[in-house]
């Protein structure tokens, strides 16, 4: 265990270089790619304005081509939103784990709940910290638990923020070298934040992942 928070530290900088890749694709598809799709768009519209006269059947052709314009700039700027790792910083933490829950529903065979109190607001980086907690662990539900439920909680109280994942999936001997870089890394950007993490496990008993912190009160 002694080369764990090095395999850590790996990990975090190698994550970090690839948000950086991902923010950089983002900006190439949003900027150049949309902005090309949106001038072709344009150019389909004025084409058809200048000959509807003389070929009429040119307006229902440019029309599908418009069509197919439109369904390809979505797909690019949902793709490009995706691949933004500030989706917190933009939409907050509720919306961001809203689409996260939605990215896991067509990945995962279990029933996924959220369960996010209304009006929740969180600082920042304890918002971040939350939202990388929360993709951890339901990558590892998908990967790994088997369950048919699991339940995304986030909720505020007198003492501060709480972020539980819950499954009720086969579960994990924590002991086994196989689970420990996960765990150390979930643990740490809890830790980054302020937070306190906590798991709770055992083979057969499902698994509970919590982050709670006071930073936010």
């Amino acid at each position: 265990m002694a080369d764990q928070p090095t395999a850590t530290q790996n990990l975090i900088s190698h994550i970090h270089h690839r948000e950086v890749e991902s923010a950089r694709i983002a900006r190439i598809l949003h900027d150049q790619v949309g902005q090309v799709l949106s001038a072709v768009g344009l150019q389909l519209a004025v084409l058809r304005m200048d000959f509807v006269e003389t070929i009429p059947e040119l307006g229902p052709r440019t029309s599908e081509i418009q069509d197919m314009l439109e369904q390809a700039m979505s797909q690019v700027r949902e793709v490009s939103y995706e691949l933004n790792p500030n989706i917190v910083e933009r939409t907050g933490i509720a919306y961001a784990l809203d689409r996260l829950a939605g990215r896991y529903r067509q990945s995962m065979s279990a029933t996924l709940r959220l369960n996010i109190h209304s009006g929740i607001q969180l600082k920042l980086p304890l918002a971040n910290a939350f939202y990388k907690v929360a993709d951890l662990a339901l990558d590892n539900v998908t990967r790994h638990s088997q369950a048919t439920q699991v339940e995304v909680l986030l909720k505020s109280t007198n003492q501060g923020a709480v972020l539980e994942i819950k499954d009720n999936g086969k579960g994990f001997d924590t002991e086994l070298p196989s689970s420990g870089l996960g765990i150390q890394l979930m643990r740490n950007y809890a830790e980054q934040s302020r937070g306190t993490f906590v798991l709770q496990t055992g083979l057969g008993k499902g698994t509970i992942v919590k982050v709670w912190s006071t930073e936010n009160c």
